[in-house]
């Protein structure tokens, strides 16, 4: 069986400025400076990625953004591009969140020409896919989920997918205080693994890396991340605090 490194990245959303993140960066940096088997992101909002990167460097935390555009340059006013995040020091971005999908209709084409931007600017691509609370209920969601996964990796070839992370996340349990059961979470992850495998070879599947992301918290982390196909999470609101944040990456 391969090991594969848990990753644990907090995804700050739209909250914080520049002086609350050297803050709760700083004080981050101290909680984790001796985790070395957890590979360890934050995602702060775009404002904050320069201040951030200063916090930052040297230590043992990775810098990712929430989103970028997959142009290099162009007329696209509001966007960010990926030369820009690896300027400001980021090596990691969040792709396909559920909020970029429902409220600003990103879809599965779009997403999938920012995986392969991000590859090719050799960024790590955290690709969330998961499904509503509807779709669940109706017994879609492996359509749904595997939908959406060959959507957006659909041009991939399995050398591309090294860096590649998936953040299964669940729609219904994203800061609505639901968590999926450890055993609901472990049965989708175990999915996206057959489904990569089927897609790409069992040998990429196995060393690929997903997270679980839907309401994560100190006190339910160390049940869910005991799963075997559960690498680490993605995690929304309790990421806000340092101390809460450094108790997750303690508990994988």
């Amino acid at each position: 069986m391969v090991e594969r490194k848990p990753i644990i990245v907090g995804n700050w959303k739209m909250h914080k400025t520049i002086s609350e993140t050297r803050t709760t960066l700083s004080a981050l940096r101290a909680a984790v400076q001796d985790v070395d088997s957890v590979d360890i992101g934050v995602a702060p909002p775009f404002t904050s990625l320069s201040a951030a990167a200063e916090v930052l460097l040297g230590s043992n935390i990775a810098l990712a953004a929430q989103n970028m555009h997959c142009r290099d340059t162009g007329a696209f006013t509001g966007e960010v591009s990926p030369p820009m995040l690896l300027d400001a020091g980021v090596t990691h971005v969040i792709l396909g969140h559920s909020e970029r999908r429902e409220l600003f209709g990103e879809t599965d084409d779009l997403i999938a020409t920012k995986v392969e931007a991000a590859l090719a600017h050799r960024m790590v691509p955290i690709l969330c896919v998961g499904e509503t609370q509807g779709q669940r209920e109706a017994n879609e969601t492996v359509s749904v989920v595997t939908g959406q996964l060959s959507g957006a990796l659909r041009q991939l070839r399995g050398a591309d997918l090294e860096s590649l992370v998936v953040a299964y996340e669940p729609i219904w349990a994203i800061g609505t205080g639901l968590t999926a059961t450890p055993g609901q979470a472990q049965q989708v992850h175990e999915i996206i693994r057959d489904f990569i495998g089927d897609l790409l070879g069992r040998a990429v599947a196995e060393r690929l890396r997903i997270q679980y992301g839907g309401s994560v918290k100190p006190d339910n982390a160390a049940e869910l991340l005991t799963q075997p196909d559960i690498d680490g999470a993605l995690v929304g609101g309790a990421s806000l605090e340092a101390e809460s944040l450094a108790a997750i990456v303690r508990a994988c």
